[in-house]
Protein backbone atom coordinates (compact mmCIF):
# COMPACT_ATOMS: atom_id res chain seq x y z
CA UNK A 1 0.00 0.00 0.00
CA UNK A 2 1.51 3.38 -0.87
CA UNK A 3 0.55 6.81 0.76
CA UNK A 4 0.81 9.96 -0.93
CA UNK A 5 2.02 12.86 0.80
CA UNK A 6 -0.73 15.82 0.71
CA UNK A 7 -1.03 19.37 1.83
CA UNK A 8 -1.24 19.51 5.88
CA UNK A 9 -4.77 21.58 6.07
CA UNK A 10 -3.87 22.83 10.07
CA UNK A 11 -7.34 22.96 11.47
CA UNK A 12 -6.74 22.28 14.90
CA UNK A 13 -3.88 24.20 16.46
CA UNK A 14 -6.25 26.69 18.11
CA UNK A 15 -7.69 23.76 19.56
CA UNK A 16 -4.59 22.08 20.94
CA UNK A 17 -4.23 25.39 22.86
CA UNK A 18 -7.54 25.28 24.19
CA UNK A 19 -6.51 21.48 25.53
CA UNK A 20 -3.79 22.73 27.34
CA UNK A 21 -5.47 25.85 28.71
CA UNK A 22 -8.71 24.22 29.71
CA UNK A 23 -7.64 20.66 30.58
CA UNK A 24 -9.86 19.10 27.95
CA UNK A 25 -8.70 15.35 28.19
CA UNK A 26 -6.93 14.47 25.12
CA UNK A 27 -8.99 11.01 24.64
CA UNK A 28 -11.92 13.07 24.64
CA UNK A 29 -10.60 16.22 22.31
CA UNK A 30 -9.93 13.67 19.88
CA UNK A 31 -13.36 11.97 19.98
CA UNK A 32 -15.08 14.96 19.37
CA UNK A 33 -12.44 16.11 16.37
CA UNK A 34 -12.68 12.41 14.78
CA UNK A 35 -16.58 13.32 15.19
CA UNK A 36 -16.60 16.12 13.04
CA UNK A 37 -14.36 15.09 10.08
CA UNK A 38 -16.46 11.90 10.15
CA UNK A 39 -19.36 14.02 9.52
CA UNK A 40 -17.77 15.89 6.42
CA UNK A 41 -16.88 12.30 5.45
CA UNK A 42 -20.12 10.65 5.49
CA UNK A 43 -21.96 13.84 4.01
CA UNK A 44 -19.23 14.17 0.91
CA UNK A 45 -18.90 10.63 -0.12
CA UNK A 46 -21.97 8.63 1.74
CA UNK A 47 -20.65 7.08 3.66
CA UNK A 48 -17.50 6.96 6.39
CA UNK A 49 -16.91 3.15 7.24
CA UNK A 50 -14.16 2.63 4.62
CA UNK A 51 -12.01 5.68 6.08
CA UNK A 52 -9.21 6.06 8.47
CA UNK A 53 -9.33 9.30 10.96
CA UNK A 54 -5.99 9.94 12.78
CA UNK A 55 -6.20 13.39 14.65
CA UNK A 56 -3.20 14.69 16.61
CA UNK A 57 -3.98 17.70 18.65
CA UNK A 58 -0.24 17.61 20.45
CA UNK A 59 1.08 18.70 16.51
CA UNK A 60 -2.55 20.55 15.31
CA UNK A 61 -2.86 18.21 12.54
CA UNK A 62 -4.92 15.02 11.24
CA UNK A 63 -4.71 13.13 8.67
CA UNK A 64 -7.89 11.12 6.61
CA UNK A 65 -6.97 8.03 4.38
CA UNK A 66 -9.91 6.52 2.44
CA UNK A 67 -9.58 2.44 2.08
CA UNK A 68 -10.93 1.02 -1.41
CA UNK A 69 -10.77 -2.90 -2.33
CA UNK A 70 -9.43 -3.19 -5.71
CA UNK A 71 -11.98 -4.91 -8.32
CA UNK A 72 -11.33 -5.59 -12.17
CA UNK A 73 -11.74 -3.14 -14.73
CA UNK A 74 -15.31 -2.01 -15.26
CA UNK A 75 -16.55 -4.05 -12.39
CA UNK A 76 -16.48 -1.03 -9.82
CA UNK A 77 -20.20 -0.44 -9.00
CA UNK A 78 -19.26 2.06 -5.81
CA UNK A 79 -16.58 4.45 -6.61
CA UNK A 80 -16.03 5.56 -2.49
CA UNK A 81 -15.82 1.92 -1.39
CA UNK A 82 -14.46 0.48 -5.02
CA UNK A 83 -11.16 1.20 -7.55
CA UNK A 84 -10.61 -0.38 -10.89
CA UNK A 85 -7.33 -2.40 -11.20
CA UNK A 86 -6.23 -0.22 -13.76
CA UNK A 87 -6.48 2.69 -11.37
CA UNK A 88 -5.11 1.09 -8.84
CA UNK A 89 -1.64 0.42 -10.34
CA UNK A 90 -1.40 3.91 -11.02
CA UNK A 91 -1.03 4.20 -7.59
CA UNK A 92 1.37 1.12 -7.02
CA UNK A 93 2.30 -1.00 -10.25
CA UNK A 94 1.89 -4.38 -8.22
CA UNK A 95 -1.56 -3.90 -6.89
CA UNK A 96 -3.73 -6.70 -7.95
CA UNK A 97 -7.55 -7.35 -7.47
CA UNK A 98 -8.77 -7.71 -3.99
CA UNK A 99 -6.06 -5.76 -2.52
CA UNK A 100 -6.55 -3.02 -0.44
CA UNK A 101 -5.55 0.56 -1.37
CA UNK A 102 -4.83 3.43 1.22
CA UNK A 103 -4.94 6.60 -0.32
CA UNK A 104 -4.31 9.80 1.85
CA UNK A 105 -6.84 12.64 0.79
CA UNK A 106 -6.20 16.24 0.23
CA UNK A 107 -8.86 18.06 2.70
CA UNK A 108 -8.93 20.62 -0.10
CA UNK A 109 -10.62 18.58 -2.43
CA UNK A 110 -13.84 18.82 -0.23
CA UNK A 111 -14.56 22.31 -1.46
CA UNK A 112 -14.04 25.76 0.31
CA UNK A 113 -17.80 25.63 1.67
CA UNK A 114 -17.00 22.07 2.99
CA UNK A 115 -13.91 23.16 5.05
CA UNK A 116 -15.73 26.42 6.19
CA UNK A 117 -18.81 24.67 7.20
CA UNK A 118 -16.04 22.33 9.35
CA UNK A 119 -14.11 24.79 10.83
CA UNK A 120 -17.29 26.49 12.10
CA UNK A 121 -18.74 23.06 13.45
CA UNK A 122 -15.03 22.46 15.82
CA UNK A 123 -15.61 25.91 17.02
CA UNK A 124 -19.02 24.80 18.42
CA UNK A 125 -18.09 21.78 19.69
CA UNK A 126 -14.99 23.22 21.14
CA UNK A 127 -17.21 25.54 22.75
CA UNK A 128 -19.69 22.71 24.28
CA UNK A 129 -17.06 20.99 25.75
CA UNK A 130 -15.69 23.89 27.69
CA UNK A 131 -19.08 24.42 28.96
CA UNK A 132 -19.48 21.24 29.89
CA UNK A 133 -15.98 21.04 30.98
CA UNK A 134 -17.07 24.59 33.40
CA UNK A 135 -20.23 23.02 34.46
CA UNK A 136 -19.40 19.85 35.45
CA UNK A 137 -16.12 21.16 37.74
CA UNK A 138 -18.37 23.28 39.49
CA UNK A 139 -21.87 21.92 39.65
CA UNK A 140 -21.14 19.89 42.99
CA UNK A 141 -19.38 22.88 44.66
CA UNK A 142 -22.32 24.86 45.62
CA UNK A 143 -21.15 26.69 49.13
CA UNK A 144 -17.39 26.24 48.94
CA UNK A 145 -14.71 29.66 49.09
CA UNK A 146 -13.39 29.80 46.12
CA UNK A 147 -10.31 32.39 46.06
CA UNK A 148 -10.07 33.90 42.71
CA UNK A 149 -8.33 36.80 40.60
CA UNK A 150 -9.95 39.80 39.82
CA UNK A 151 -10.12 40.91 36.20
CA UNK A 152 -12.49 43.52 35.45
CA UNK A 153 -15.31 45.22 37.20
CA UNK A 154 -18.06 46.86 35.83
CA UNK A 155 -21.46 49.10 37.21
CA UNK A 156 -23.23 45.64 38.22
CA UNK A 157 -20.52 42.59 38.32
CA UNK A 158 -17.21 41.66 38.54
CA UNK A 159 -15.51 38.90 36.76
CA UNK A 160 -12.81 36.91 38.32
CA UNK A 161 -10.69 34.40 36.59
CA UNK A 162 -9.72 31.02 38.57
CA UNK A 163 -6.46 29.08 38.12
CA UNK A 164 -7.41 27.69 34.85
CA UNK A 165 -8.92 30.66 33.43
CA UNK A 166 -12.43 29.64 33.84
CA UNK A 167 -14.96 32.72 34.30
CA UNK A 168 -16.36 33.66 37.56
CA UNK A 169 -19.14 36.48 38.41
CA UNK A 170 -19.76 38.64 41.66
CA UNK A 171 -22.91 40.55 40.86
CA UNK A 172 -23.30 43.67 42.92
CA UNK A 173 -26.15 43.03 44.63
CA UNK A 174 -23.70 39.88 46.33
CA UNK A 175 -20.96 42.55 47.37
CA UNK A 176 -20.23 43.94 50.83
CA UNK A 177 -20.87 47.44 51.12
CA UNK A 178 -17.20 48.82 50.41
CA UNK A 179 -16.24 46.22 48.81
CA UNK A 180 -13.62 47.25 46.05
CA UNK A 181 -11.89 45.43 43.65
CA UNK A 182 -8.45 46.17 41.78
CA UNK A 183 -7.36 44.14 38.52
CA UNK A 184 -5.02 41.37 39.60
CA UNK A 185 -5.85 41.10 43.05
CA UNK A 186 -7.12 37.58 44.60
CA UNK A 187 -10.70 37.81 46.41
CA UNK A 188 -12.38 35.12 48.17
CA UNK A 189 -16.06 34.62 47.62
CA UNK A 190 -18.41 31.27 48.11
CA UNK A 191 -19.92 29.49 44.98
CA UNK A 192 -23.91 30.67 45.17
CA UNK A 193 -25.18 28.47 42.24
CA UNK A 194 -24.17 27.14 39.27
CA UNK A 195 -26.72 28.38 36.13
CA UNK A 196 -26.63 26.21 32.57
CA UNK A 197 -29.20 28.48 30.89
CA UNK A 198 -29.27 26.88 27.62
CA UNK A 199 -25.83 24.61 28.18
CA UNK A 200 -23.80 28.20 28.79
CA UNK A 201 -23.33 27.87 32.32
CA UNK A 202 -22.50 30.68 34.44
CA UNK A 203 -20.44 30.61 37.96
CA UNK A 204 -22.33 32.83 40.44
CA UNK A 205 -20.10 33.69 43.55
CA UNK A 206 -21.11 35.57 46.67
CA UNK A 207 -19.72 37.73 50.04
CA UNK A 208 -22.87 38.45 51.48
CA UNK A 209 -23.89 35.17 52.03
CA UNK A 210 -24.60 33.68 55.62
CA UNK A 211 -22.84 30.82 53.98
CA UNK A 212 -20.15 32.37 53.02
CA UNK A 213 -19.45 34.01 56.95
CA UNK A 214 -20.18 30.04 58.02
CA UNK A 215 -17.41 28.71 55.50
CA UNK A 216 -14.84 31.44 56.91
CA UNK A 217 -15.71 30.66 60.49
CA UNK A 218 -15.39 26.98 59.95
CA UNK A 219 -11.48 27.34 58.68
CA UNK A 220 -10.72 29.41 61.52
CA UNK A 221 -12.09 27.09 64.12
CA UNK A 222 -10.11 23.52 64.46
CA UNK A 223 -12.60 22.53 66.88
CA UNK A 224 -15.64 22.88 64.08
CA UNK A 225 -13.25 21.08 61.35
CA UNK A 226 -12.85 18.24 64.23
CA UNK A 227 -16.81 17.65 64.61
CA UNK A 228 -16.89 19.40 68.28
CA UNK A 229 -18.47 22.30 67.67
CA UNK A 230 -21.29 22.69 64.61
CA UNK A 231 -22.88 25.96 63.26
CA UNK A 232 -26.70 25.79 63.76
CA UNK A 233 -27.44 29.03 61.51
CA UNK A 234 -25.96 32.04 60.63
CA UNK A 235 -27.94 35.92 60.00
CA UNK A 236 -25.57 38.69 58.67
CA UNK A 237 -26.83 41.96 57.56
CA UNK A 238 -23.61 42.15 54.82
CA UNK A 239 -21.38 44.79 56.03
CA UNK A 240 -23.10 45.71 59.74
CA UNK A 241 -23.44 43.38 61.42
CA UNK A 242 -24.08 39.20 61.90
CA UNK A 243 -25.37 36.56 64.62
CA UNK A 244 -24.07 32.79 64.91
CA UNK A 245 -25.57 30.40 66.84
CA UNK A 246 -23.47 27.36 67.84
CA UNK A 247 -23.60 24.08 69.69
CA UNK A 248 -20.32 22.06 71.39
CA UNK A 249 -20.69 18.24 71.40
CA UNK A 250 -18.07 18.36 74.36
CA UNK A 251 -19.46 19.49 77.42
CA UNK A 252 -15.10 20.81 77.98
CA UNK A 253 -15.24 22.73 75.02
CA UNK A 254 -17.05 26.74 75.16
CA UNK A 255 -18.77 26.79 71.99
CA UNK A 256 -18.69 30.58 72.08
CA UNK A 257 -15.21 31.20 73.75
CA UNK A 258 -13.37 28.55 70.89
CA UNK A 259 -14.81 30.61 68.15
CA UNK A 260 -14.34 33.68 69.49
CA UNK A 261 -10.67 33.14 70.21
CA UNK A 262 -8.30 34.52 72.97
CA UNK A 263 -9.23 38.59 72.56
CA UNK A 264 -11.32 37.68 69.56
CA UNK A 265 -8.03 36.46 67.83
CA UNK A 266 -10.25 34.04 65.57
CA UNK A 267 -12.97 36.01 64.41
CA UNK A 268 -10.12 39.03 63.49
CA UNK A 269 -9.30 38.28 60.13
CA UNK A 270 -12.78 37.53 59.73
CA UNK A 271 -13.90 40.99 60.35
CA UNK A 272 -11.42 42.15 58.41
CA UNK A 273 -12.65 40.56 55.33
CA UNK A 274 -16.50 41.34 55.90
CA UNK A 275 -15.40 45.40 56.04
CA UNK A 276 -15.69 45.83 60.10
CA UNK A 277 -18.58 43.77 60.43
CA UNK A 278 -19.91 43.07 64.06
CA UNK A 279 -20.00 38.80 64.78
CA UNK A 280 -21.86 37.77 68.22
CA UNK A 281 -21.57 34.51 68.44
CA UNK A 282 -24.31 33.09 70.46
CA UNK A 283 -24.28 29.53 72.57
CA UNK A 284 -27.48 27.50 70.62
CA UNK A 285 -30.26 25.80 72.79
CA UNK A 286 -33.24 24.27 71.77
CA UNK A 287 -35.10 26.23 74.38
CA UNK A 288 -36.76 28.77 71.63
CA UNK A 289 -37.85 31.26 74.66
CA UNK A 290 -34.14 31.11 76.23
CA UNK A 291 -32.59 31.32 72.60
CA UNK A 292 -34.49 34.68 71.62
CA UNK A 293 -33.24 36.08 75.22
CA UNK A 294 -30.12 34.97 74.05
CA UNK A 295 -30.40 36.38 70.19
CA UNK A 296 -31.75 39.86 71.84
CA UNK A 297 -28.35 40.50 74.17
CA UNK A 298 -26.68 42.49 74.98
CA UNK A 299 -29.86 44.19 76.24
CA UNK A 300 -31.32 42.01 79.55
CA UNK A 301 -34.92 40.40 78.65
CA UNK A 302 -38.04 40.21 81.80
CA UNK A 303 -39.69 38.01 79.68
CA UNK A 304 -40.68 35.74 76.39
CA UNK A 305 -44.38 34.86 75.48
CA UNK A 306 -44.27 32.31 72.27
CA UNK A 307 -47.21 32.21 69.42
CA UNK A 308 -45.55 28.94 68.24
CA UNK A 309 -48.27 28.40 65.38
CA UNK A 310 -47.37 31.76 64.13
CA UNK A 311 -43.84 32.11 64.69
CA UNK A 312 -44.22 35.03 66.69
CA UNK A 313 -42.75 36.20 69.61
CA UNK A 314 -43.42 39.07 72.37
CA UNK A 315 -40.31 40.49 74.53
CA UNK A 316 -40.87 42.24 77.73
CA UNK A 317 -37.90 44.43 78.84
CA UNK A 318 -37.47 47.27 80.95
CA UNK A 319 -37.91 50.80 79.70
CA UNK A 320 -33.62 50.99 79.30
CA UNK A 321 -33.47 48.01 77.65
CA UNK A 322 -36.16 48.44 74.67
CA UNK A 323 -33.47 50.58 72.31
CA UNK A 324 -30.36 47.88 73.28
CA UNK A 325 -33.19 45.17 72.17
CA UNK A 326 -33.40 47.15 68.99
CA UNK A 327 -30.47 47.89 68.18
CA UNK A 328 -28.98 50.73 65.85
CA UNK A 329 -31.34 51.09 63.05
CA UNK A 330 -33.17 47.94 63.94
CA UNK A 331 -30.03 46.03 63.66
CA UNK A 332 -30.34 43.53 66.72
CA UNK A 333 -33.59 42.58 66.72
CA UNK A 334 -33.73 42.03 63.16
CA UNK A 335 -30.85 39.50 63.11
CA UNK A 336 -32.61 38.08 66.51
CA UNK A 337 -35.71 37.31 64.48
CA UNK A 338 -33.44 35.58 61.47
CA UNK A 339 -31.29 34.20 63.82
CA UNK A 340 -34.52 32.35 65.48
CA UNK A 341 -36.90 32.33 62.29
CA UNK A 342 -38.98 33.82 64.89
CA UNK A 343 -40.95 37.38 64.48
CA UNK A 344 -39.98 39.31 67.92
CA UNK A 345 -42.33 42.58 68.88
CA UNK A 346 -40.90 44.49 72.16
CA UNK A 347 -42.70 45.70 74.50
CA UNK A 348 -41.94 47.95 77.62
CA UNK A 349 -42.71 46.15 81.37
CA UNK A 350 -44.12 49.59 83.04
CA UNK A 351 -45.20 48.72 87.14
CA UNK A 352 -47.44 51.73 86.96
CA UNK A 353 -48.11 54.44 84.76
CA UNK A 354 -47.09 57.91 86.18
CA UNK A 355 -49.57 60.03 87.71
CA UNK A 356 -48.49 63.06 85.21
CA UNK A 357 -48.59 60.61 82.19
CA UNK A 358 -51.44 59.98 79.78
CA UNK A 359 -52.56 57.21 77.65
CA UNK A 360 -51.99 57.71 74.01
CA UNK A 361 -55.97 56.56 73.82
CA UNK A 362 -56.42 60.11 75.15
CA UNK A 363 -55.70 62.08 72.06
CA UNK A 364 -57.86 60.15 69.73
CA UNK A 365 -59.91 63.14 68.85
CA UNK A 366 -56.14 64.56 67.85
CA UNK A 367 -54.79 61.74 66.56
CA UNK A 368 -55.71 59.30 64.16
CA UNK A 369 -56.90 55.87 65.75
CA UNK A 370 -54.77 53.72 63.57
CA UNK A 371 -51.42 55.94 64.23
CA UNK A 372 -52.54 55.35 68.31
CA UNK A 373 -52.92 51.36 67.27
CA UNK A 374 -49.38 51.57 65.36
CA UNK A 375 -48.00 53.10 68.34
CA UNK A 376 -49.40 51.09 70.80
CA UNK A 377 -48.24 47.60 68.53
CA UNK A 378 -44.40 48.73 69.69
CA UNK A 379 -45.22 48.81 73.09
CA UNK A 380 -45.76 52.36 73.59
CA UNK A 381 -49.10 53.08 75.67
CA UNK A 382 -48.45 56.84 76.62
CA UNK A 383 -47.96 59.99 76.02
CA UNK A 384 -44.08 60.47 77.78
CA UNK A 385 -43.57 56.92 76.20
CA UNK A 386 -43.89 58.35 72.85
CA UNK A 387 -41.95 61.08 74.05
CA UNK A 388 -38.74 59.02 75.53
CA UNK A 389 -38.08 57.67 72.04
CA UNK A 390 -36.05 59.42 69.32
CA UNK A 391 -37.77 60.99 66.19
CA UNK A 392 -35.94 58.55 63.59
CA UNK A 393 -36.29 55.69 66.11
CA UNK A 394 -40.08 56.39 66.01
CA UNK A 395 -40.30 56.54 62.51
CA UNK A 396 -38.67 53.27 61.37
CA UNK A 397 -40.22 51.26 64.30
CA UNK A 398 -43.80 52.35 63.95
CA UNK A 399 -43.86 52.54 60.08
CA UNK A 400 -44.54 56.03 60.18
CA UNK A 401 -43.98 59.30 57.56
CA UNK A 402 -41.70 61.65 59.28
CA UNK A 403 -44.33 64.18 59.17
CA UNK A 404 -46.79 62.27 60.61
CA UNK A 405 -44.54 61.40 63.69
CA UNK A 406 -43.33 64.98 63.45
CA UNK A 407 -47.17 66.06 63.89
CA UNK A 408 -47.65 63.49 66.77
CA UNK A 409 -44.79 64.81 68.92
CA UNK A 410 -46.11 68.26 68.90
CA UNK A 411 -49.69 67.04 70.09
CA UNK A 412 -48.07 64.76 72.72
CA UNK A 413 -45.57 68.12 73.50
CA UNK A 414 -48.35 70.45 73.83
CA UNK A 415 -49.95 68.08 76.58
CA UNK A 416 -47.53 68.57 78.82
CA UNK A 417 -46.69 72.17 78.19
CA UNK A 418 -50.69 73.22 78.89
Amino acid sequence: MAKKAVESVNLIESFADFQDNKHIGRATLVSVLEECFRNVIAKTYGSDENFDVIVNPDKGDFEIYRNRTVVPDGEVQDPNKEISLSEAQKVEDDFEVGDEVSQLLKFSDFGRRTILTLRQTLASRILELEHDTLYNKYKDRIGEVVSAEVYQSWKRETLLLDDDGNELILPRTEQIPGDYFHKGENTRAVIERVDNLNGNPKIILSRTSPKFLQRLLEAEVPEIQDGLITIHKVARIPGERAKISVESYDERIDPVGACVGVKGSRVHGIVRELHGENIDVINWTSNIQLMITRALSPARVNSVVLDAENRKAEVYLDPDQVSLAIGKGGLNIKLASMLTEYTIDVFREVDEVNEDDVSLDEFTDDIEPWIVDQLKSIGLNTAREVLEVPRDELVQRADLEEETVDDVLNILKAEFED
